[in-house]
């Protein structure tokens, strides 16, 4: 009788430690809709794949409207950031310039909830200051109004000691829209992590590289985590392993959860 109750009882001290430890999953907000990409099924795409990688739960707030003029509906809400852990942004509104939507969705994010930006968030909520400088480009920490034609862009990391990209590889994409930097730089409180290379020719033939900056960080209001990358207009480019992988480990950064008990080990 005696070593049947060691028995119980060493086995219930093994299991407790393993409940006690279980990791909870991250909440990201994941939103998405507007004109100009198929956001029907690239909301699909990214959950998976992001859940596949990480220890994350993705709640979809998708706008069917697919203008750039409708404001998404997750942000009639005042508090429609409560209960996240990071926001990833990933819409197409250019046309909303109300000031004072603008400021309901930094709100926030000037309190601190890290951010992703994916593609056509860098050209949205295009309000006065456009397009020198706005409030959304500070915080996505890159100014950008356009894009050339779609072709492969070749992707090199410039840091590759950075968390994020210590472990990834330059890679080609398959025809893809390489976004412009009006500035030529980034804003102060940002950092590069990768530039694209695109080869785009003339009427005469002749070819001419473009190269601007895809992939990169930032601090906002000088303590919020941000992750973006222009890289994501096409189906095949979104639901690529590399981009996935990128986007993850740039989702984990922000929320400085890069690490083994969020990231999952590799398929």
């Amino acid at each position: 009788m005696l070593r049947v109750s060691i028995v119980l009882l060493v086995s219930c001290f093994l299991l407790v430690p393993a409940h006690a430890e279980e990791t909870p999953k991250l909440k990201a907000l994941l939103i998405l809709g507007g004109c100009c990409h198929d956001y029907k099924t690239q909301k699909d795409i990214l959950k998976k794949g992001l859940e596949e990688r990480a220890n994350v739960e993705v709640t979809i707030a998708h706008d069917p409207d697919t203008t750039t003029k409708h404001k998404n509906p997750v942000y009639e809400n005042p508090d429609w950031a409560k209960g996240f852990d990071v926001i990833i942004h990933d819409e197409c509104s250019a046309d909303v310039k109300d000031l004072a939507v603008i400021e309901t969705i930094l709100k926030p994010h000037k309190e601190g909830v890290p951010a992703v930006h994916l593609h056509c968030s860098m050209h949205s909520y295009r309000s006065a200051g456009f397009p020198k400088n706005t409030p959304w480009f500070e915080f996505t920490g890159l100014a950008t109004t356009g894009h050339g034609p779609q072709l492969p862009i070749e992707i090199n990391f410039v840091d590759k000691e950075h968390a994020i990209t210590k472990t990834l590889q330059n890679w080609t994409t398959g025809n893809e829209e390489l976004y412009n930097n009006t500035t030529g730089k980034l804003y102060d409180t940002a950092a590069p992590l990768a530039r694209g290379k695109q080869v785009v020719k003339s009427k005469d033939g002749k070819e001419n590289p473009v190269e601007t900056i895809v992939a990169w960080v930032n601090t906002y209001n000088e303590k919020t985590r941000v992750f973006g990358t222009t890289i994501g207009h096409n189906n095949a480019t979104v639901q690529d392993p590399r981009y996935l992988d990128m986007v993850t480990r740039g989702m984990l950064w922000s929320c400085d959860k890069l690490n083994d008990k969020y990231l999952k080990p590799a398929r």
